[in-house]
């Protein structure tokens, strides 16, 4: 499947008959996740955001850690983790935590982190009680790409964890 170039943000493609948004179509992606669950209740992608980083699971603090010191070795700016607090309203342009808003509707937050190793995309998207967060990344070096080695099952544990928790806390 090939997605195809957004005309409301021209910085991502969608995925066809979806409202979830990557950086790239999938054959140009180094890394792409998809993980949803059905909430009981309806929120929105920024109230999604709000619960799951309020509540971050407690070895993220560690891992942010290890990532900012060793990737500071490599010139990347360091993010420092979550700060657990999340504005009642945003806007594009505006930031969460180390994450840029590319992108808000009512029912798709599209979050960016940028530098000159690798691009992150994260997308939470909701489509009839069904929220998905979607992760997609391309890398420009060698260090993205090794860095990605640890990073992409880990943040796949770490995606699932937070939407069973989410979807618990909801119930």
């Amino acid at each position: 499947m090939v997605g195809t170039k957004d005309k409301t943000n021209h910085n991502c493609f969608t995925i066809p008959n979806t409202n979830i948004q990557t950086l790239n179509s999938f054959d140009k992606l180094d890394f792409f996740d998809k993980q949803s669950v059905h909430l009981s209740k309806q929120i929105t992608p920024l109230e999604a955001w709000g619960a799951i980083v309020a509540q971050p699971m407690p070895i993220l603090k560690l891992a942010f850690w290890l990532r900012d010191r060793i990737s500071s070795l490599f010139g990347v700016e360091k993010v420092s983790g979550f700060a657990g607090t999340v504005p009642q309203t945003a806007q594009v342009g505006d930031k969460l935590d180390f994450f840029l808003i590319e992108y808000i509707s009512k029912d798709v937050l599209t979050l960016t982190a940028r530098d000159v190793h690798l691009d992150v995309m994260t997308c939470i998207s909701i489509k009839d009680n069904v929220l998905s967060i979607t992760s997609s990344v391309e890398t420009h070096n060698m260090f993205g790409r090794i860095y990605m080695i640890p990073v992409a099952p880990i943040h796949k544990m770490i995606v699932h964890n937070n939407l069973s928790n989410l979807q618990k806390s909801l119930a």
